[in-house]
């Protein structure tokens, strides 16, 4: 397989992402309310629990897991572990708010060539960690085909907000 700037599969974007929850319930007020995500119409059609979430250009699909015993357990935060991750306006905002909603979270600081980046992570109802970041500080630089840097993507606005919705949005499972 080729690396570099080419498109095999012609994708266009990042359009969601499945994650399985101990409870459908919790799982959609964490995502409401601390993420600010809101929700869309799902098929009718599924023979299962589930619910689809929409903000900032990205689909959430949560699934009520079948058996949310052997969901693997909440452990520490750690910044290595998988994780998801958000651009935000305001470092000091976020953390404000984790404070106030008494949210645990691990704050971190990367330099890199006078550039800092700052980054909070905590988890979600199941144990998924959420990164917030202004991780837009650092210049998106391919590793091939010469020296040209790409803006990062969170430059782009693509945050929707639920009142701007006129028709139904329609996201593919």
């Amino acid at each position: 397989m080729e690396s570099g700037g080419n498109n095999p599969l012609q994708l266009r974007s990042l359009n969601h992402i499945s994650i399985l929850c101990r409870s459908l319930e919790k799982s959609l007020d964490f995502y409401q309310s601390v993420l600010g995500f809101f929700p869309i119409r799902r098929p009718g059609s599924f023979d299962f629990d589930g619910a689809w979430l929409f903000n900032y250009g990205l689909g959430i699909h949560l699934l009520q897991c079948e058996n949310p015993e052997k969901l693997p357990k909440i452990t520490r935060i750690n910044p290595k572990d998988n994780h998801i991750s958000f651009q935000c306006e305001s470092m000091t905002t976020v953390e404000k708010k984790l404070k106030e909603m008494g949210i645990q979270y691990v704050k971190t600081r990367l330099e890199e060539g006078g550039i800092n980046v700052d980054q909070l992570f905590f988890h979600d109802p199941d144990g998924l960690m959420i990164e917030i970041c202004n991780c837009d500080n650092l210049p998106v630089i391919p590793l091939t085909g010469g020296e040209t840097v790409i803006s990062s993507c969170s430059r782009i606005s693509c945050n929707v907000q639920p009142q701007q919705i006129q028709q139904p949005v329609h996201i593919n499972q």
